[in-house]
Parts: structure tokens; sequence; C-alpha cells
């Protein structure tokens, strides 16, 4: 279904602004995909078929290109409200909900655990009947999965992952955007994931296959990915006729590879393990010696705040470090989500090739 801009105006005066606004929504012909995700849940990309993640980018595209680079100011969320609960602490998603809902005319409401607790003062079930009956999505950034999962029962808006112990699907839709842009496409690359795997590397691979991109993933013994998200992988590449190498030498996942990934060796609420987790990524370092194994158009991926043992600043601050690209990237693809799940809006420009 494609945006109506004549309903979306229909209950406010047409002063001179909402004229140019509605002039610019009906500008050159709209889109066509056969994509509807209006209403839908983003609690991981496993639930998203290819098609529908490339959607997302594709919508990302298009509202990076209208309103950063044409200047142009598109309302989407005008007259709708994000709750945004947060039970650890965030720059990034916090920034990108914030800033990119109201951007397009929304209002986030930020909510931490000294102002909503989840599960102690009131009921899971209780707090997503509430805030259902008060905004039109809720954000949330938990320590749980199950918690994302117990929401979801009770809600009848969408609930959007800001981030959980098994997936962090917002992280990974800003990498494949920057990929995209500085790539010009998706399929055919090669992603080395060096370090622990941890929810960041979860969301990797639960959707790498989908738009034709091999794997490589070495982490330390005793720190890979969960069991059951590898077998998911694993038939993800058959179906998708991707490869996948487990290990645990970073240089031999690099080998060949055309994005060099990493992330923080010790996630929140993992301090106590710092010393031995330490001990355990010895070797894991991103430097250049690793980089010279992989492809020579290799770039370099972070989802921030990085510590100089997990790369060095050679490669972190090197032209092939895409890692402030993608932090801006966030913003982008959090509203093609908010856009994709709460609006009829189609992308108005061409689809990118992936």
């Amino acid at each position: 279904m494609l945006f109506n801009a004549r309903s979306f105006f229909s209950t406010a005066k047409l002063t001179g602004t909402s004229k140019q606004l509605l002039q610019q929504f009906g500008n050159g012909p709209p889109a066509q995909m056969s994509v509807q995700l209006k209403g839908r849940d983003l609690l991981t990309l496993q639930n998203y078929t290819a098609d529908e993640l490339e959607y997302l980018l594709w919508m990302a595209s298009d509202l990076k290109q209208r309103i950063k680079h044409k200047g142009e100011y598109l309302p989407l969320m005008q007259g709708k409200s994000l709750a945004m609960i947060f039970e650890k602490r965030s720059t990034r998603t916090r920034l990108s909900a914030e800033t990119g809902f109201a951007l397009l005319g929304g209002h986030p409401s930020f909510l931490t655990t000294q102002d909503i607790h989840l599960g102690t003062n009131e009921s899971l079930t209780d707090t997503a009947r509430v805030l259902s009956s008060m905004t039109n999505a809720i954000l949330a950034r938990v320590y749980k999965h199950s918690d994302l999962h117990l929401m979801t029962k009770e809600a009848t808006i969408p609930v959007i992952n800001g981030l959980s112990d098994l997936f962090h699907p917002l992280q990974i839709l800003a990498d494949y955007h920057t990929l995209q842009e500085h790539y010009g496409g998706l399929s055919g690359l090669t992603i080395a994931w060096i370090g622990d795997g941890n929810n960041v590397l979860h969301s990797i691979m639960t959707s790498a296959a989908k738009l034709g991109m091999h794997l490589r993933v070495a982490t330390p013994k005793g720190f890979e990915p969960d069991l059951r998200i590898t077998e998911i992988t694993e038939q993800h590449c058959k179906e998708h006729g991707t490869k996948l190498l487990l290990t645990t030498d970073p240089l031999e996942a690099a080998e060949g590879a055309n994005v060099l990934v990493t992330d923080t060796w010790i996630s929140m609420g993992q301090e106590d393990e710092k010393k031995e987790r330490l001990k355990a990524f010895e070797g894991y370092q991103i430097t250049m010696q690793t980089a010279k194994a992989a492809a020579s158009n290799w770039t370099f991926l972070h989802c921030l705040p990085r510590k100089p043992e997990e790369v060095n600043d050679e490669v972190f601050y090197s032209p092939q470090s895409l890692v402030f690209q993608e932090a801006e990237n966030r913003k982008w693809t959090f509203m093609a989500v908010m856009v994709s799940l709460l609006t009829d809006y189609s992308p108005q420009l061409q689809k990118p090739t992936f």
C-alpha cells in the first residue's frame, strides 16, 4: 500500500508549508514493491525474508537521500509517539531513536530503569498493555530476550528490539546499509567476524546468507555463538548457496574477507569476567597484519564503543574504517524501521542494487 499524502494532511488546514509538503510527497512516481511490514514486530532479523531486509535497507537509502541530501521534510511520524525502554545505557541506539523519530515529526519518550522496572513493580504484560494504549510503538533495550517475547504477547503495537542478550538487529541493518553504500551491493561479499560469539554476531548469522553474503567466524574456544543460531545459519547457507566457516584462528577467518568486523569483548553485565575474557581473547586484536590476509578492498566495522585491545588505532582510524558512517547509519536504518512498521509510505527513489 502506498503512502497517501492527501489523506495524511486531510485533518489539517493546508497552509503554505503543508502545500509544499503535499507536493513533495507526490513528487514523481512512487516505488512499487509487494513487501508490507506495517504492524510487524522486529525482535530478530531471523523473522525477516530477504525481500523484507532489502526493503528496509531501500527505505533507509530513500529517507537518507530525501531528508539529508535533498533537505526535504517528511513528517511521517506526525501525531505518533514512541516508548523507549532502556535497561542498559546507550549512545547510538538512544540518539538514533530520539533524533530520528523526532526528525520524522514524532515524539519519543525515554524511560530508564529509574522510570520503569520491567517485571518488578509492574508485570511485563501490564506494562505492554499500558504502553499500547498511550504510544504507537515500543523500543526496548533489555538484558533478557525473553522479556521482549513476553511484551509482544500482550502489546497491540509493534515492539522493536533495541538490543538483547541474543540479538541486536538494528545494529546489523546499519552495518548492511553502510556496506551497500560503500560497495554498491551486498551479494558476494565475505564478512569476517573476529571476536566474541555475541548478540551482534547472532544478528549477522541470521541474516547475511539471505542477502548473499558469506561468513567467516573466529571466536576463542568457549566463546562460540549459540549452537541453535549456528544450526539456523547453516540451514540459511544451504538455502542461499553461501559459505560459513567457524574457526578459532583470526587469520583464517580474515583470509579473503571483504569486511573485518569485531565488537566489545566484555559486554554490559560481563564486567566480572573481564580478566578471564581478556586472557581468552589474546591474539584477537584486529591489526594491519590481520588486514593483510583480507581482500584488497577490505573495510572495517565496529558497532562502538571500541577499546584498543579489540582493534588498534592504525586500523580503526584508517581510510578503510567505516565505523563513523556506520554509526550515523544507525539513525537512517532506525527511521526506516519505524516508517515501515507504522506507515504505508513506500520508497520514492529507485531501489539500490543488493
